[in-house]
């Protein structure tokens, strides 16, 4: 056995030609009306303040979002696929053509190491579903500065203060918080970090939930393109709410205010959490099962 067999985790038939080209085509056609607009947009020097976030903020770039890969544990019939011989962690294994670990640092074993108990942790721990979005607020409160000086805030900066202050503060993401301003981080119940990340993360969280999309293609190419295109699908659909529940005035846009600062603007607010976790659990099943194949075919070479 070769250490391209030994690394490919192939669990299937190879795909053939035909197959395969149809599951790529598929893909590009998902993922077009995500990236076509967003392309549009930067060729004319314009910005969306909430689309463009998902192509800013994340670092996976619109050619490899459209880029398709079948994943660890799926060969490519060898006729017609040497293209993918291009990409990295392709090799000519037995069958075909497909992804394997011989060329996985050691440093990405210690992160996929990371990854699987992070994601385990979060699947096992009860979802919280009491922060009423009040994240983006805290980014502006007592502040001068905001993010997107071009729309306005609905509240003003004292109506948004005022929001902030009457309101319990109980975000647990820590890239969402550590854009909180100085003033707003010690009303949060909780002060999270970079390192405590695995024990505060939980699935009622939006952010935790978008980050899925991260997770996703930080495992490619041996993430099945399926699986980051529904996490991305999640973390757009999520992104559109945050921005609705934020103290921005969207609505101009077609993203009319989810108003958090009413009992019934959080009771909305939460349902839509309660949705967007049920949606989540899956796939971050499905993530932790590919980081696990890829940890057991590494161990195997």
């Amino acid at each position: 056995m070769t250490t391209g067999e030994a690394c490919s985790a192939t669990t299937a038939d190879p795909l053939s030609e035909t197959t395969w080209r149809i599951l790529r085509a598929s893909h590009e056609a998902r993922v077009a009306p995500w990236i076509e607009p967003h392309l549009a947009r930067s060729a004319d020097g314009e910005a969306h303040p909430v689309y463009d976030f998902l192509f800013q903020y994340y670092s996976y770039r619109p050619a490899h979002l459209r880029r398709w890969h079948a994943g660890i544990g799926r060969t490519l019939a060898a006729d017609g696929a040497e293209e993918f011989l291009a990409w990295p962690h392709y090799e000519r294994i037995s069958g075909g053509i497909g992804v394997t670990t011989a060329r996985l640092k050691p440093e990405r074993l210690t992160f996929l190491r990371w990854l699987i108990a992070m994601l385990e942790a979060v699947q096992s721990r009860p979802a919280f579903y009491g922060c009423a979005g009040l994240h983006e607020w805290a980014m502006v409160y007592r502040s001068d500065e905001v993010r997107h000086p071009r729309w306005p805030l609905r509240l003003g900066s004292a109506g948004t203060a005022t929001v902030v202050e009457s309101l319990p503060v109980r975000c647990s993401h820590f890239d969402a918080f550590r854009f909180f301003t100085a003033e707003a981080r010690p009303l949060n119940r909780l002060q999270p970090t970079r390192e405590s990340v695995s024990e505060n993360e939980q699935p009622g969280c939006l952010h935790a939930n978008m980050d899925l999309y991260k997770w996703a293609y930080k495992l490619a190419p041996f993430t099945p393109s399926e699986l980051v295109a529904d996490a991305f699908e999640l973390a757009r659909d999520i992104r559109e709410i945050d921005m609705r529940a934020s103290p921005y005035d969207f609505s101009s846009l077609g993203f009319p205010p989810i108003m958090i600062e009413t009992e019934s603007g959080r009771h909305d607010y939460e349902s839509l959490q309660r949705a967007f976790s049920a949606r989540a659990q899956p796939l971050r099943e499905r993530l932790i099962d590919v980081a696990r194949s890829l940890l057991a075919a590494a161990k195997s070479r």
